[in-house]
């Protein structure tokens, strides 16, 4: 387990880490999603150890990295894929890893059979592709069997078939309850493999919540803007504006018959008719927006906000039903007069 508290890290003026606090738990694959310069490197590279917090602690299996007597065995970690010398084979790369955490040749061999550079492990590394370079560096995080496996942009420069491999193992490392750390800035990626997101933004955290919460939030599509009382209020008159114009078709096809008329004599338009038309189309619209409104409200999940400020039900049944009413009326009158005008003039067409 990986604990991060009240993490914050500056470099002279810049911020890059900004106190941060999230548990990367045993179990799960944990994608540390956000784009590049968000600060997933450096809290990373913050975890291991090569940088030091400006405030706050990061712990490791319940103690800071540095403090463990075998971290090879407590931590696996993939920062920087070409982390090897050119002039060495892979094998030997591993070898000389191998030797300062106390590991045999047998577990290089297992370790290369893993990411499959056996049949390459004795070519030099400095003719492997990036892809060959990502799966050495796999190789040397999982060398030591640890507890935690952390890997900084794993799948950049695999291939489709290589890409496919890392889920497999990230998903059973998880399975065989390890903790596993994976940094990304694709949430296609993310979405495939990981199961619980930790999302940083200019250092910030963003959200921390499982994929499933993610994809179902994700149906929804959220417009933030400057202009927000702009937008809410052209939206606003959009929608009355549709209202009437709804109210108004329905009173140009309002077309009523003069009992006393013989046949062949023209159809005109009763205003009144009309008038009581609009308002009946008008208040079926503003029910149906309502109805979407509200039914829109549990779909996307922001009821959620309105509960918490309103805990009260009733009283938010009874605002909601209030506002629909008043509206419902204005709308009603508008549709009124517009509906009973254009019905009038419809009739003088018609007659002259």
């Amino acid at each position: 387990m990986i604990e991060i508290k009240s993490l914050t890290k500056t470099y002279g003026g810049k911020t890059a880490v900004d106190d941060l606090t999230v548990t990367v738990r045993p179990g799960v694959v944990t994608g540390f999603l956000g784009p590049n310069g968000a600060g997933k490197s450096t809290t990373m590279r913050v975890i291991l150890g090569p940088d030091h917090p400006t405030r706050g602690e990061v712990l490791v299996n319940g103690r800071p990295y540095a403090d463990h007597a075998a971290p090879l065995r407590e931590v696996g970690a993939l920062l920087e894929a070409r982390a090897f010398h050119p002039g060495r084979s892979a094998y030997h790369h591993l070898l000389a890893l191998a030797a300062t955490g106390g590991f045999g040749r047998q577990r290089v061999r297992e370790v290369l059979g893993m990411v499959g550079l056996e049949q390459v492990a004795g070519k030099r590394t400095r003719g492997f592709s990036m892809g060959m370079g990502q799966r050495l560096g796999i190789a040397a995080a999982l060398l030591g069997d640890p507890a935690v496996v952390m890997l900084d942009e794993p799948v950049n420069g695999l291939d489709p078939d290589g890409i496919r491999w890392i889920r497999g193992l990230l998903r059973g490392l998880a399975a065989e309850g390890r903790t596993v750390f994976v940094s990304s800035h694709l949430m296609s990626e993310m979405a495939l493999t990981a199961d619980q997101l930790i999302i940083l933004g200019r250092g910030r955290l963003i959200a921390d919540v499982s994929m499933a919460e993610m994809t179902a939030a994700s149906a929804a599509v959220r417009v933030r803007s400057p202009q927000a009382a702009q937008l809410q209020l052209a939206a606003t008159l959009t929608s009355a504006l549709l209202i009437v114009a709804v109210g108004a078709l329905s009173a140009v096809g309002t077309i009523a018959q003069d009992p006393s008329a013989t046949p062949g004599e023209p159809v005109t338009a009763d205003p009144f008719g009309g008038a009581l038309a609009g308002v009946s189309a008008a208040a079926f619209a503003v029910a149906t927006l309502g109805v979407l409104s509200v039914t829109s409200e549990y779909a996307t999940g922001t009821i959620k906000p309105t509960l918490a400020a309103v805990p009260r039900r009733a009283h938010l049944v009874a605002g909601k039903a209030i506002a629909l009413a008043a509206t419902t009326l204005v709308t009603g009158l508008v549709a009124v007069f517009a509906t009973f005008f254009i019905a009038r003039v419809a009739r003088r067409c018609a007659l002259a």
